[in-house]
């Protein structure tokens, strides 16, 4: 990809974290510039292993969607290839279609450190990061109440740097979060989805255009 591609694509990603409503036209576009900067296939699970939780629900791939079926606590997927640490977007489309906890907790990795992006837990409503201070997502500084609808397809961004975690639903900034000194963690229920994962809670969940983008330091 040149360098203009190059450019065309970062505005293209900033302008989807900050206009939900134009979310399609924008991935489309996305799909024109470049197709590498895409993780899931929308065919087939290259690159996922289904995270062996042990009580999870059945994880497929149906209609260009990766399906985390209910079960029993977390249904996910995890990233097996390389994955940067820090200075990087993800971007992906996530539904609730049935269930009322979180229908994606999206764990990452911040320099040595891991995080998980919590969206719709703690009965349906919460957003947030888990852990800080060893504080949830839903007793933190990144605690916020968002109504999910059902079967309904949302836009999440995240922006991560050294010193800044940032995410974004449809065009709503959700977390600005400045780590300075504050420790960063993960709970234990999600430890298996390190280095990247995606999960859902008792909860059947859909997933697709999950990409993820180098920022330049």
């Amino acid at each position: 990809m040149d360098s203009k591609s190059i450019v065309f694509f970062i505005l293209l990603v900033f302008a989807g974290c900050r206009g939900g409503h134009k979310e399609n036209k924008i991935a489309d576009k996305i799909s024109e510039v470049s197709d590498s900067t895409l993780i899931f296939d929308r065919k087939s699970l290259d690159g996922w292993e289904i995270t062996n939780f042990g009580p999870q629900g059945p994880v497929s791939v149906s209609g260009g969607n990766i399906i985390l079926g209910m079960g029993d606590g977390c249904t996910g997927v995890t990233w097996t290839r390389n994955f940067p640490s820090s200075n990087y977007i993800v971007t992906l489309e996530a539904m609730r279609v049935q269930g009322n906890d979180f229908f994606c907790g999206m764990t990452f990795p911040v320099d040595e450190k891991f995080c998980t992006l919590i969206v719709g837990g703690w009965g349906g409503t919460v957003v947030g990061l888990s852990s800080i201070n060893k504080m949830d997502a839903s007793e933190n500084e990144t605690t916020s109440l968002r109504k999910f609808e059902k079967e309904r397809w949302y836009r999440i961004c995240l922006v991560v740097r050294p010193d800044t975690i940032k995410a974004f639903i449809d065009d709503e900034k959700v977390v600005n979060f400045a780590i300075g000194e504050k420790e960063l963690s993960i709970r234990p229920e999600v430890q298996l989805s390190k280095p990247f994962g995606i999960a859902s809670w008792n909860t059947t969940a859909a997933l697709r255009n999950i990409r993820v983008e180098r920022i330049e330091e």
